[in-house]
């Protein structure tokens, strides 16, 4: 039992690649558990997962209550299927978020038309009610609490909005219900592994730490890409204040009275937000670029042309942008934030490190890296090989498979 094939069921209730972090972790992941010789069957809820061959997708649609361009949308009567469906309008229009809610129950219906298929079942933070009694063992994978996220946008808002707020983020409250009752979580991060102890109440024997990784031979430097002076770049899944875009553009502000420099943002930027505000209010309309959804390949060579990374996140329980810009031996300046100091390592070596949402030592740190390109190429050759040491997909898969094959043993022990 030790060595043979797994048939795994890998669960995300959204599979966007180009949005957050989920749809890239299932993506490499499950290319990596198939290299390694097992079956690996990806359900997901819209938007699908860009996927590698030999992993099959198998689709549970939601209605797509948020789909652009009509986020929010109301369905017309011919598109509800069932009462998962009237269920999941319902929460909708009560300012509810219930997309992990619904796609668990959709998910379980499947799943236990063929308990037999799969030796263990992997849920990528959806941590629905339906996915308890499942009747095969069960992990789920925990990034980091969705509290931290409620906790700064709360923070953030006044007024209507943080009633709203607290609504919207009622489903964190289920999520930690179910965790507390999973025998096996993965997360991605010492720094996250703290927070699901003490935010989701799990106990801390039941938590692997497995970090995420990169494809160092993709995310690599290019002689033939010019460093463009003055270019930072950064990445931001959600304009959101978790993500530290406002103290960012604030540096910025600051830097353009020193220096040219101007700022690429991998993103979006919400209309009519405090980002968005911001940048009107300083003049920075011709030095803050925002991208929109690119590729993978678009990304690499944003990183490849900066002279400056930054990421200014308030809190990440692992950063995937960090890693890659790392392994594009582009200089990083990061945040304290939650997991980043563990990933990044240490300041001034393989990276310069300042605190959570201070503009002021954000704007210092970038100066410091742009006045100096011995700085800037001691820093990004040391953050690369600190990734291609650490951080590589395949030692997360081999670590996961542990994982699956102690949930087996755990359940066939309790059957």
């Amino acid at each position: 039992m030790t060595d043979e094939p797994l048939r795994v069921a890998l669960l995300t209730y959204k599979g966007n690649p180009f949005c957050g972090g989920q749809g890239v972790y299932v993506r490499n992941l499950s290319r990596e558990l198939v290299r390694l010789g097992h079956q690996v069957d990806v359900f997901s809820g819209q938007p699908y997962p860009v996927l590698d061959p030999g992993v099959r997708l198998i689709e549970v649609p939601s209605l797509d209550l948020y789909r652009e361009p009509d986020p929010f949308r109301m369905p017309k009567l011919r598109e509800y299927r069932d009462w998962v469906d009237a269920l999941e309008v319902a929460t909708m229009m009560t300012a509810g978020f219930p997309e992990p809610m619904t796609f668990a129950l959709r998910a379980r219906r499947l799943l236990r038309h063929q308990p037999e298929r799969y030796d263990v079942v992997h849920d990528n933070q959806s941590l629905g009610y339906g996915l308890l009694r499942l009747g095969r063992p069960l992990v789920s994978t925990v990034h980091h609490p969705v509290q931290i996220d409620r906790r700064l946008e709360l923070a953030a808002a006044t007024g209507l909005r943080r009633l709203s707020l607290r609504r919207w983020y009622g489903f964190t409250r289920t999520q930690a219900r179910v965790a507390r009752r999973l025998g096996h979580i993965i997360t991605v991060s010492e720094s996250s592994r703290s927070e699901v102890v003490e935010l989701m109440g799990v106990a801390p024997q039941r938590i692997d730490v497995i970090a995420v990784g990169t494809d160092v031979d993709s995310f690599a430097p290019d002689p033939t890409v010019a460093r463009i002076p003055g270019r930072i770049v950064t990445t931001a899944s959600a304009d959101v204040p978790l993500k530290g875009l406002l103290p960012l553009v604030e540096a910025v502000a600051k830097l353009r009275t020193e220096r040219p420099v101007e700022l690429v943002v991998v993103g979006s930027a919400r209309p009519g937000g405090p980002v968005a505000t911001a940048i009107e209010r300083y003049g920075l309309a011709d030095a803050v670029r925002f991208t929109g959804r690119i590729s993978d390949d678009e990304v690499r060579h944003h990183l490849r042309s900066a002279e400056v990374a930054v990421v200014p996140s308030l809190f990440e329980g692992f950063s995937l942008p960090l890693i890659e810009a790392m392994a594009c031996a582009t200089p990083v300046v990061a945040t304290t934030g939650g997991a980043l100091p563990e990933v990044a390592g240490a300041d001034g070596e393989t990276v310069l490190l300042v605190p959570p949402g201070d503009a002021e030592a954000l704007a210092a740190a970038i100066g410091r890296a742009l006045a100096d390109p011995g700085l800037r190429a001691r820093i990004g050759a040391a953050g690369r090989e600190r990734v291609v040491q650490r951080f590589t997909w395949r030692a997360a898969a081999v670590a996961t498979v542990e994982v699956y094959r102690r949930a087996r043993l755990s359940y066939l022990d309790g059957r």
